[in-house]
């Protein structure tokens, strides 16, 4: 980066020169990255399809249908722009954002999928309930799906209506229940899910069985809402113990500049650093694992 803004500033004195030449460079720069990843028998085109084909996996998995192509192509010129961006004006910390964009799809899908599974498991006793009543007018489970997808709310209803969808087009229950609970990734639907398949196997009164169900599906619910209110005060002190280290380091060296930099000019230094962190990030995973009860 240092080595380019110095040819640009030994060929361009002229301020709008200089501009004029890091626009154009960094734009045939991205062209020509642009041709890598369009080039079919070359490698980067086989990682940009691999990450394209990994975002829309994930999107349609919660009936997103953005296409990947084009959130990978929005990343790769704002992470061009961040670099111009760097040439003319110094932008500080360029590598930062440019790490921020790289990741923040990823970060933005599983915030999304954590709603989505949250929102499906505050719906799931009513589903099971629903199903259990419908089963009591009518014998056939899929037909007892098809009623209950039109008393449900999104986002379970769309789950349910697509696995209707392909049992009508040649899956059995089971496929399209088990290919539900892989799209959804929720252990609290898979033991529902678990429990319409095995009553259906077995036999039995399966109305009976998605009542007892629904019920331990809500009791589930009231214990972790328990929980939380119980430990509420345990993660604000974890948050505040591990964002405090992080703040004295930037209050002491922003009041006494250099103060660490004793620690930065020896290996004794360097590894009192990696002590140091090492200490820290594992008081903060150990305090997470104490804080999470799981019932």
């Amino acid at each position: 980066m240092n080595t380019v803004k110095h040819i640009l500033h030994l060929l361009t004195s002229v301020p709008v020169m200089r501009w004029g030449g890091t626009i154009l460079l960094t734009f045939a720069i991205f062209l020509a990255t642009l041709q890598m990843i369009t080039d079919e028998t070359g490698l980067p085109y086989r990682y940009w399809g691999r990450y394209v084909g990994w975002l829309e996996r994930k999107l349609r998995s919660m009936f997103i249908f953005t296409p990947g192509r084009l959130i990978a192509m929005g990343q790769l010129i704002a992470m061009f722009g961040i670099v111009t961006g760097a040439l003319l004006f110094d932008l500080p910390l360029w590598w930062g954002f440019i790490i921020l964009i790289a990741i923040s799809p990823a970060i933005y899908i599983e915030t999304e999928r954590r709603k989505r599974i949250t929102m499906i498991e505050d719906q799931l006793d009513n589903f099971i309930l629903a199903l259990a009543n419908a089963l009591k007018s009518t014998p056939s489970i899929g037909a007892a799906f098809g009623s209950v997808v039109t008393v449900v709310d999104d986002p379970i209803r769309k789950e349910i209506d697509l696995a209707i969808k392909e049992m009508k087009i040649g899956s059995t229950l089971d496929q399209a229940l088990l290919h539900m609970a892989s799209r959804v990734g929720s252990r609290e639907l898979d033991s529902a899910l678990s429990s319409i398949l095995i009553g259906r196997q077995v036999g039995g009164n399966l109305p009976r069985v998605l009542e007892t169900t629904a019920h331990s599906l809500r009791e589930m619910k009231r214990l972790e809402g328990v929980i939380k209110t119980k430990t509420a005060d345990g993660r604000m002190q974890l948050w505040v113990i591990g964002a405090l280290p992080a703040v004295v380091l930037v209050a002491l060296g922003t009041l006494w500049p250099g103060y660490f930099r004793p620690l930065t000019q020896s290996v004794t230094g360097y590894a009192i650093i990696a002590g140091v962190s090492v200490c820290w990030v594992s008081a903060l995973i150990l305090a997470r694992k104490v804080l999470s009860v799981d019932i």
